[in-house]
């Protein structure tokens, strides 16, 4: 029995609601969370950082995001998401507020801790939304709420006009006075959610932290991790790599390059639904190998040096044609590793779902570290794929002898069944 069926005071509506404005507000959430890759580039000037520094000063606020994501998650599963959610975009809107006001590289670096908290309500919208919904439509809804992803464009697209019409700190405010506008309306317009209705009507008390954090030895839980470390943090990874490649590689103009970028990230996030649908319908296990296996292509050909005006290679159109269908395939793998969270874990979505994205996330601010060193290492501006290449490998072995397993021991049970 569902989730759903056994809570007999929600309404027709109701899922359709949570769904919507969830999107919503992480698509707000995500736009917050990117908030640097805009200004931080003014403000890389202004206090004359260097390349690590401002390295840092970007990656916080992802590494924050990430790391706090299992907490969020399992928060969410004893006081409900609908309040979680609300909380944890009001104290974000509030560091966001105040990085306006800060003045030293010490000072941002303490509001991007704060800034971080909008990349965490990711777990927390994994947890609230899911038990609206049946197994079968899972998939669907996960994948709707995780395009919330598109939130980075809209920084990439609307902060530069703000910025130069009235300055950085406009836009920390602005984008604060959003975030906190949408966690009023979050919190009167939504319920909580059936499973979180379904314990305090029963009068359960929350789980134990031992039984919270028990699935996590599974090692399927980081199995999971793994996939997501590829499918989330190489695609933001790329995001954030691609205008410093272009430029490098191919001599693009910052302008030009940027806009590549967003326009990278939108396809990349909005397809994520679609992931999420086809999941549903053929299985997430026929989907992640249909990643795997087109982005190892992908990744390949990307390897390849770039053409000069002396030597053959990857130009700049093939470069473009084949790093947007890597982007494709991965919006499908997001959507379906997380359709496989509380398909195995339905009592348990918080905390694998937290520990999931986190390692997610981690993989956004692990990955262009790692490119860069590549890169000074080797003088290879493609050995970036490379890395992503070996990475796709180890994931498509590792599930490929996993499912084998797991049909050996469907086939053993059905003998001794027979017997």
């Amino acid at each position: 029995m569902s989730v759903i069926e056994k809570s007999q005071s929600i309404s027709a509506n109701e899922p359709a609601k949570a769904l919507w404005i969830s999107t919503v507000a992480f698509t707000l959430c995500f736009a917050v969370w990117t908030i640097f890759a805009i200004i931080g580039i003014r403000i890389k000037q202004d206090l004359g950082l260097s390349e690590a520094a401002f390295g840092l000063l970007v990656g916080t606020p992802v590494l924050t995001g990430s790391l706090v994501r299992i907490v969020l998650g399992i928060w969410t599963e004893r006081y409900g998401g609908r309040l979680v959610f609300t909380l944890t975009m009001l104290a974000a809107a509030v560091a966001t507020f105040l990085l306006s006001y800060a003045h030293t590289y010490a000072q941002m670096l303490l509001a991007g801790l704060g800034v971080g908290l909008a990349g965490g309500t990711f777990a927390v919208g994994i947890a609230y939304v899911s038990p609206f919904f049946p197994a079968e439509k899972q998939g669907t809804a996960l994948g709707i709420f995780g395009a919330g992803n598109v939130g980075a464009a809209i920084t990439k697209f609307a902060a530069p006009f703000v910025l130069l019409a009235w300055g950085w700190p406009a836009v920390a405010q602005i984008w604060a006075g959003v975030l906190a506008l949408m966690a009023v309306i979050f919190w009167f317009t939504t319920t909580d959610d059936p499973a979180f209705r379904h314990r305090q009507q029963n009068g359960r008390a929350p789980k134990s932290l031992a039984k919270e954090f028990a699935p996590l030895k599974n090692l399927q839980v980081w199995r999971f991790s793994l996939y997501y470390f590829f499918a989330f943090g190489g695609f933001i990874a790329l995001s954030l790599w691609l205008p410093r490649y272009l430029v490098g590689v191919y001599g693009f103009n910052l302008e030009t390059a940027g806009m590549v970028a967003a326009a990278y990230s939108i396809p990349g996030s909005i397809f994520r639904a679609f992931g999420g649908a086809v999941s549903d319908k053929k299985g997430a296990r026929s989907v992640m190998y249909v990643m795997f296996a087109v982005a190892a292509v992908a990744t390949l050909i990307l390897s390849f040096p770039a053409a000069t005006s002396t030597s053959t290679g990857i130009t700049p159109a093939v470069f473009i044609v084949v790093i947007f269908g890597l982007g494709f395939v991965m919006s499908l793998g997001k959507a379906a590793v997380y359709k496989h969270i509380p398909a195995y874990y339905p009592d348990s979505v918080g905390a694998v779902g937290g520990v999931v994205g986190m390692m997610g996330g981690l993989g956004g601010f692990v990955l262009p570290i790692a490119f860069g060193y590549l890169k000074d290492m080797t003088g290879l501006w493609s050995s970036c794929f490379l890395l992503l290449f070996a990475i796709i490998i180890v994931s498509l072995v590792w599930m490929h002898l996993s499912v084998k397993q797991i049909e050996r021991r469907s086939l053993s049970a059905q003998s001794v069944a027979a017997t």
